[in-house]
């Protein structure tokens, strides 16, 4: 090989210059390096903020799963709950929203909207307001009890019985208006019976009352004008030479003979077969007891008088007399006799009967028991053909 000389003072000024060019590309090359050395760990430390984001976005992926597999089992549990308990099923029922309006008078409102209506509308579904619908509804549910299952039986005799009493209840008012007017026509009928009667009572009273004291004006008033047949009657009598005044303050023969004058004003409107008068004519006079006695003698063609009496006209205007006597201390007999008189208008013979075993001491028995202080009972009969006891001017209307 050819030898290159040496030329060293040529080389060294070219040396000089790599180095400094090398020097330059060293400074260069070590800033691209701390450059890339700080891009480096910035992009490590993105990689680590990525690396964590993704770890968490992970977990959040796994909470999110775990949450909706939750979910997805609640909603077919309560899918499978609301079509045990109300046989429908969630799947088939189309998504909307329906808003209750309740009031307290009226109808209750009901809207419904579909979900591309309330997206047009802007607004959205009130989950807390749904769950306080729920819970009142439960509440209302709750309150109703368990479900009846013979319900719809019990609903059919209930209403079957509601007819049955209906028609009772109207057969009851019915009645009831019947009976109504029933009982007002019958108030009618006896307020018109009962003034008629009345009326009639009155006027003979009034003729009755001046027979027997031979004048003086007597009258009948109702105490209660308005309601007559719960009304009271006072009994006036103004006997001859008196002022009018109330019975009460009459004698007591007065006041008898009143009475005998009222009585048989009633036995004219209405006889009776049997009349019982107890010591009537005790307080009257002589002429008092012959007046009683001819009034007594017009009704014993329609009626029979059981007078009881110590008044001695009074048993000799009987028929048949009855009479106790004591003819032994300790031992009392009845006695009875019968009173007849002779067309030749001889005194009645006494014809005693069988009760007694010693008729030919039937007088003094008879006198013996007056004697003795006990009643003796007199009993008229009738004797002749009924006919009309009423003289003309006192028969009733």
């Amino acid at each position: 090989a050819k030898k290159i000389p040496h030329i060293p003072h040529r080389l060294y000024p070219l040396r000089l210059g790599q180095q400094d060019d090398n020097q330059q590309k060293t400074s260069q090359l070590l800033q691209q390096s701390a450059v890339h050395k700080t891009q480096l760990e910035q992009s490590e430390a993105e990689l680590q903020t990525l690396h964590d984001q993704l770890e968490q976005n992970r977990r959040q992926k796994h909470e999110l799963e775990l949450s909706l597999a939750q979910d997805e089992l609640q909603a077919e549990n309560i899918c499978r709950r609301i079509e045990e308990k109300y046989q429908t099923n969630l799947l088939d029922i189309r998504s909307e929203t329906i808003t209750i309006t309740e009031t307290l008078e009226g109808k209750t409102k009901i809207q419904t909207l579909s979900p591309e209506e309330m997206q047009q509308a802007g607004v959205a579904t009130d989950w807390d307001a749904v769950a306080r619908q729920i819970r009142l509804l439960q509440q209302k549910l709750d309150s109703i009890g368990p479900v009846n299952l013979v319900a719809i039986e019990e609903c059919r005799e209930t209403e079957q019985r509601f007819q049955f009493l209906t028609g009772q209840h109207d057969d009851l008012v019915q009645a009831k208006a019947e009976l109504h007017e029933v009982l007002n026509r019958i108030h009618a009928q006896t307020r018109e019976m009962f003034l008629q009667t009345f009326q009639r009572i009155r006027d003979n009273f009034r003729l009755l009352f001046q027979e027997i004291f031979a004048g003086g004006n007597a009258d009948l008033n109702l105490t209660n004008q308005t309601d007559v047949l719960e009304s009271g009657i006072d009994i006036v009598a103004r006997p001859p030479g008196k002022r009018l005044q109330n019975i009460r303050l009459l004698s007591g023969g007065e006041q008898t003979m009143t009475a005998v004058a009222l009585l048989f004003a009633i036995y004219q409107v209405q006889p009776s077969p049997f009349c019982l008068l107890d010591e009537l004519d005790a307080p009257l006079d002589e002429s008092n007891i012959d007046r009683f006695l001819n009034i007594l003698k017009r009704f014993l063609q329609h009626s029979q008088f059981i007078i009881i009496t110590h008044n001695k006209r009074t048993i000799s205007a009987a028929d048949v007399l009855y009479g106790v006597t004591m003819q032994e201390r300790g031992v009392s007999r009845l006695v009875s006799v019968k009173f007849q008189k002779e067309p030749n208008n001889q005194p009645p013979e006494e014809k005693p009967t069988p009760q007694t075993e010693q008729s030919k001491n039937k007088r003094n028995e008879t006198g013996r028991a007056a004697e003795d202080g006990q009643k003796p009972a007199v009993k008229t009969e009738k004797t002749e053909e009924e006919t009309n006891p009423f003289p003309a001017d006192l028969s009733p209307a």
